[in-house]
């Protein structure tokens, strides 16, 4: 993850009842915050506002490796990146960062699918989709 470029990044403010009875941020507030980047990512990917009704993926498989607790004074960002496109997938690398400091307090990798809700199948990524990560991302070879 050392060598990904990540050109979005989302400032997150941390809330009061982020915080759990040992003084840092729950676990499970991590993919609040994750979904936050993959929300602020998307739309300046596609230059607009997604509408997730119509959006036709989901996320298939996520999985956090938390590194370093986060407390409720800490100035952190989600840091958010396409870094490989399939035919139906693709993965995203996400990471949460002390914006002060540079520490990563939890590294975030999600698979989202293509996703038909009539068949509840399985479908490929929308050209439109891929065509904007890969400008995005200034990577023909995603």
């Amino acid at each position: 993850m050392n060598d990904i470029n990540f050109k979005n990044r989302l400032p997150i403010q941390l809330r009061f009842n982020d915080i759990d009875v040992i003084g840092h941020v729950n676990n499970s507030v991590y993919f609040n915050f994750f979904d936050l980047g993959k929300t602020a990512y998307f739309d300046e990917v596609m230059g607009k506002h997604v509408d997730w009704a119509n959006a036709d993926m989901v996320i298939r498989h996520i999985e956090a490796d938390f590194q370093a607790p986060t407390f409720y004074r800490d100035n952190i960002e989600v840091d958010s990146a396409v870094v490989k496109i399939g035919v139906k997938s693709f993965t995203m690398e996400q990471r949460i960062v002390d914006r002060d400091n540079g520490a990563v307090k939890c590294v975030c990798t999600t698979v989202m699918v293509g996703f038909n809700p009539q068949t509840n199948q399985s479908q490929e990524i929308a050209a439109e989709w891929k065509d904007a990560i890969r400008k995005y991302e200034k990577n023909p070879n995603l």
